[in-house]
């Protein structure tokens, strides 16, 4: 049987702010949001919005649940950290350039950017699930 997590006012809140800001300041500095200071290189898909939308609603969800233990905690900023990759702009992230040039980023990388997306869906959602029934 499954249980719908229920929170209080308090950790709505909470998990309100948490989706809010973590979506808006995501958005801004993938230029999902167009803005004077980040200029995005690579067009944007619906898919970009999509991922940025899961990933926001359910670490959103997740902050606004119970604490939970330091593993967990983990595992959720891998989920949020392959969701910032796959919204993001693969030429424009300096890490992956530092190691990559812009061809075989555009090339390897690129292509791999939705199943990171869904690997992130997939990682939020479980830990989501999982907390709910304890």
């Amino acid at each position: 049987m499954i249980r719908i997590p229920v929170f209080d006012r308090f950790n709505v809140r909470e998990g309100l702010i948490a989706t809010i800001t973590f979506s808006l300041v995501t958005a801004t500095v993938t230029g999902l949001i167009e803005n004077p200071l980040y200029v995005r290189k690579v067009p944007l898909t619906a898919l970009d919005y999509i991922f940025l939308f899961t990933t926001s609603m359910l670490a959103g969800l997740y902050f606004g649940k119970e604490k939970s233990s330091v593993t967990e905690g983990r595992l959720m900023s891998v989920g949020r950290l392959t969701g910032f990759l796959a919204f993001g702009c693969p030429i424009c992230n300096l890490v992956l350039l530092a190691f990559f040039s812009t061809s075989v980023i555009m090339t390897y990388f690129d292509p791999l950017r939705p199943l990171l997306g869904l690997f992130s869906t997939l990682i939020l959602a479980i830990l989501l699930f999982e907390n709910s029934r304890k």
